[in-house]
């Protein structure tokens, strides 16, 4: 069921008898969960005419009804180029960029800062695949907090191609992370299915259900408080890397959000996550040839990297 504005009054399956309340509204009306406590703390939810805190538990024919808010605001576009925003390729079929930390790959609900896709408008890229506008070519995304290279096809043939060889793992991925701690071994494979997180909207986990998801790294350099790993992605999920060292207790350095050390990052100058996506390696679409492109890494995390490297 699509979430539409109005009162909504629906009867609970037997599917979701027991479940919370929040949970359940979020299942049957296609909103998040955070979304969902905030309407029942705000008073627009009742249970058999009854309002819920959003930790009740929802029995089944049980009358829910839910005041739902009006569509979200069409995402647009803004044509902004953005400073330290490096083209590193450009032809007819697509482009590869190297994307500062603080970039988005495209505009989304609560992000107003600056996107990939903006940047690509506002100096004059023309990209013409189908999809939503605030998606058009993307085929890959990077996180806000994450800087590397990132394709985006131009043309629709680039864009299906692309599409399809991210899908087959026929793309080579390698970012470099600096994480706490020593891995044991240095070099292995991290095959663990991703779930996005129960209580945190914004964050994913570990967990039985989850996603397919395969992480493959192998120790560069090992330092007293870190280690740099060379990692190749076999999936692309959203915090893949992130979720995937936080699980084995080396989460990348900076990372708060997945439990990395506030005292470390601040010693090493940084606000984000040591993560940055160094090489990208694919068959061109047009011509079929297999291209490689590199990045090198930013101030931030190439000074957060000398001090781990001075720590020793």
């Amino acid at each position: 069921m699509s979430a539409t504005s109005g009162p909504k009054v629906v009867s609970v399956p037997s599917g979701l008898s027991g479940e919370r309340v929040d949970a359940a509204i979020a299942r049957m009306f296609g909103i998040s969960r955070t979304k969902a406590a905030e309407l029942v703390a705000a008073g627009e939810v009742t249970v058999d005419g009854v309002q819920p805190a959003k930790s009740d538990r929802v029995e089944e024919d049980a009358f829910l009804e839910v005041n739902l808010p009006g569509p979200s605001p069409r995402l647009q576009v803004v044509p902004r180029t953005v400073s330290g925003l490096r083209i590193v390729y450009d032809d007819d079929a697509l482009v590869v960029v190297d994307k500062p930390v603080g970039v988005a790959a495209h505009p989304s609900v609560g992000w107003t800062g600056p996107t990939v896709v903006g940047h690509l408008a506002g100096a004059g890229f023309r990209i013409s695949t189908s999809g939503v506008p605030e998606r058009r070519g993307v085929v890959q995304r990077l996180d806000v907090g994450t800087s590397g290279l990132m394709v985006v096809a131009k043309s629709e043939h680039a864009y299906s191609r692309l599409k399809r060889a991210f899908k087959q793992r026929a793309v080579d991925k390698t970012y470099h992370a600096l994480v706490q701690g020593h891995l044991d071994p240095f070099r292995g494979t991290i095959d663990a299915p991703i779930v996005r997180h129960a209580k945190h909207d914004h964050k994913f986990t570990v967990g039985a259900g989850g996603r397919h998801s395969v992480t493959h790294f192998d120790t560069l350099e090992a330092h007293r408080f870190a280690s740099l790993l060379d990692i190749q992605l076999e999936t692309g999920r959203t915090h893949q890397i992130r979720v995937h060292m936080s699980a084995l207790h080396h989460p990348c350095v900076g990372d708060l959000t997945y439990g990395a050390d506030p005292v470390l990052a601040k010693r090493v100058g940084l606000s984000r996550q040591w993560l940055h996506a160094v090489a990208l390696g694919f068959e061109h679409p047009g011509s079929g040839e297999w291209v490689e492109f590199s990045s090198s890494y930013p101030d931030d995390l190439q000074h957060a990297l000398d001090v781990i490297r001075e720590a020793d």
